[in-house]
């Protein structure tokens, strides 16, 4: 939650923007709102007094955010709790900005929401560079920096390049046939590797090859021409590639290797927690989701779970958006703190005034530089837009989505790149999850989608062009707190409570988390296979009897029952219950018990065990002329043994064949005469 009783500083900007303190009171309800109109400069006492007032305080200005933090820190040192928002170029500098107050009550209320530390993983790169060529450019490139970097050239065949009349650094050849790790620990497998003979004259002459040879390093640069050595190149940390002939491209390539030595830290972008992954369960594979769509392949499977590798993970969350049972959670941030920050977004525009808000989600890289210039030399966003900045756009989930609609947003886009950096395919599947459930439930058609350019322009065409549609009727102000799995769950119940036209149940298609299933009766045989398959519990037995039950709200479609099941009858049904949270497991068959003989127990089901005695009784050597074997079968597991060990009979072996005495010979014999009489 934001801390209440704050201070808030906002400045005009030298008069470049009009501000109403009045809205932003309303908004921002508890806090003491000051405005300036020079707080950089002349009216800098103000920000002086009020950090010294040791109070929370929110300034609204980003552009002089280091002169204010070197004043905060001659004054209370590592101690100020400041927080910093963009209201100029995201609200002030704007064709409307005249109706622009309501937003920025808005963004200061969301910025005051406080944020969960980042958690990290160290990456170490001692300097050691595999610079990948074909000519006299990875040559080049070496000497630019051999005083910086332990430097080994490879170049590929046929690696026709002039000998250096110094030998300063390792020059070989090969072809990278296999490349995998991250800055600090890559490994290359390569073929055709050969080192060069000292003898060499006008061109380099090489030794014998050989294929397989390993080479690891802490840092790749590839200037070969070829194709990337890693899909999704550019998010892989330590591997620079660049065109050999773009000078420009190459020389930015060989400064960014010079300043990769030392140790870094990487955020931590997932948090997994593996014993709720619904991959596979006894070597059988369920969901799929993570491993489909994760661009640098940092997600492999391991066992029942999958491991995600966060030496490698760039951040893209796609795995975390798809993921149905929430074992895979964004964290910059997680999805709780996303919707508390759009709680805090549009409670505030609706109280200091504003309507029908349209909610443009962006991430820094590229859609805070395109804001910012549809400000200074553009329209700006309109006034009903509001902004919110993201890491990746992709890690958006569908609680993110249904969370901005009940909470009373009348819109949603995401801004992504001209030609995304990666695939966004999870992001589309999202999409096309989200826009049934919104048109179900009577939002209508179109309330969400993407605006992918690179022009500020046509950001600014793109959003002035939303058809005008209201918010929910009735929206929700509830607090999200908890797994993504549960606040997922609480914002579509709280979805569906402020919707125009509410129903029960919203078919879904298919691969979406959550949904029903169907089995066929009649071929379920109650071997309960399925139960002990379904990670979440949504299906359970009965220890009094034979028993099927099914919980919907618990069921994340992976496919795990239906792939387990032996007789192949369960089929996923892909829907969205409103009532299921409420509603009590169903029973999907029940048969009745057959009873231990002897005790009296239910062991198992009676048609099957009769089926299992019908069929052995006369196609069966072991049960062929011995009802004692077959009345094993009607005990329990306990009887069974007892009866065993009473009757002192080997259940494997052949039946005795009974003893023969000299009275059954002469009976045989008789019999024998009188046919012959016959």
């Amino acid at each position: 939650m934001a801390d209440s009783g704050r201070n808030i500083l906002i400045c005009s900007c030298e008069g470049s923007m009009p501000l109403d303190a009045e809205s932003a009171r309303r908004g921002c309800r508890g806090s003491e709102v000051s405005t300036a109109d020079q707080l950089c400069r002349a009216e800098l006492a103000k920000f002086r007094d009020a950090v010294a007032a040791d109070a929370p305080l929110t300034v609204g200005c980003t552009q002089e955010v280091p002169v204010f933090e070197e004043i905060a820190a001659e004054i209370v040192g590592d101690n100020a709790n400041i927080r910093y928002v963009n209201i100029r170029e995201t609200a002030g500098w704007s064709l409307d900005a005249s109706q622009a107050a309501p937003k920025m009550a808005a963004l200061l209320a969301m910025a005051a929401v406080p944020a969960p530390e980042i958690p990290y993983v160290s990456l170490t790169s001692e300097g050691t560079l595999l610079i990948y060529g074909r000519d006299e450019h990875a040559i080049n490139a070496a000497l630019l920096l051999k005083d910086h970097l332990d430097v080994t050239v490879l170049i590929r065949p046929p690696a026709a390049v002039v000998p250096p009349r110094v030998t300063e650094f390792p020059v070989v050849k090969g072809l990278i046939r296999a490349a995998k790790g991250h800055v600090g620990a890559f490994e290359m497998t390569v073929d055709e590797f050969a080192q060069p003979m000292p003898s060499s004259r006008g061109a380099l002459i090489f030794g014998p090859a050989k294929n397989g040879a390993i080479s690891r390093c802490d840092i790749v640069l590839d200037i070969s021409g070829g194709a990337p050595l890693f899909t999704a190149s550019d998010l892989r940390d330590g591997y620079l590639r660049a065109d050999p002939a773009d000078p420009a491209a190459m020389l930015t390539a060989v400064l960014k290797a010079r300043d990769l030595v030392g140790t870094f830290d990487k955020p931590r972008y997932i948090t997994f927690t593996q014993d709720i992954c619904a991959h596979s369960r006894s070597k059988i594979v369920g969901c799929n989701r993570c491993l489909d769509l994760c661009p640098t392949g940092a997600i492999a499977p391991a066992g029942d779970h999958v491991a995600i590798d966060a030496f490698v993970c760039a951040g893209c969350g796609q795995c975390a958006a798809v993921c149905p049972t929430g074992a895979a959670s964004y964290a910059l941030p997680p999805a709780d703190i996303l919707m508390q920050r759009l709680r805090a977004l549009l409670i505030a525009y609706r109280d200091a005034g504003g309507t029908n808000p349209v909610v443009l989600i962006h991430d820094d890289a590229h859609g805070t530089p395109l804001i910012d210039a549809l400000a200074r030399f553009g329209d700006g966003l309109p006034a009903h837009v509001l902004p919110v900045a993201v890491n990746e756009v992709t890690q958006v989930g569908l609680e993110t989505f249904a969370a901005a609609f009940a909470y009373g947003a009348a819109g949603l886009r995401l801004l992504l790149r001209a030609k995304p950096r990666h695939d966004v395919a999870g992001l589309v599947k999202t999409l096309a999850l989200a826009e049934p459930i919104l048109q179900g439930l009577g939002f209508g058609a179109g309330r969400v989608a993407t605006i992918e350019t690179d022009d500020p322009d046509q950001l600014g065409t793109a959003l002035r062009s939303i058809a005008p549609a209201l918010p929910a009727p009735r929206p929700a102000s509830f607090s999200a707190v908890g797994s993504k799995r549960d606040v997922l769950r609480l914002a579509l119940r709280e979805l569906h409570g402020a919707a125009p036209s509410p129903v029960d149940v919203v078919a879904l298609p298919a691969g979406t988390p959550f949904g029903s299933i169907e089995i066929d009766v009649a071929g379920c045989t109650l071997c309960l296979s399925c139960v002990s398959a379904c990670p979440t519990g949504a299906l359970g037995d009965d220890p009094e009897r034979p028993t099927l039950r099914f919980a919907e709200d618990a069921c994340v479609q992976c496919g795990l029952c239906r792939a387990t099941c032996p007789e192949k009858v369960i089929t996923l049904k892909p829907q969205i219950d409103f009532r299921a949270a409420m509603a009590p497991s169903r029973i999907l068959k029940e048969e009745e018990p057959f009873c231990c003989i002897r005790c009296g127990k239910p062991f198992g089901v009676k048609s099957t065990i009769e089926r299992i005695i019908a069929k052995l009784a006369d196609k069966h050597w072991m049960f062929q002329g011995a009802p004692e074997r077959l009345e094993a079968l009607k005990m329990c597991e306990d009887c069974r043994v007892i009866a065993i060990t009473e009757q002192q009979f080997d259940p494997h072996a052949p039946p005795r064949q009974p003893v023969r005495t000299t009275d059954d010979y002469l009976h045989e014999r008789e019999a024998m005469r009188r046919k012959e009489e016959e």
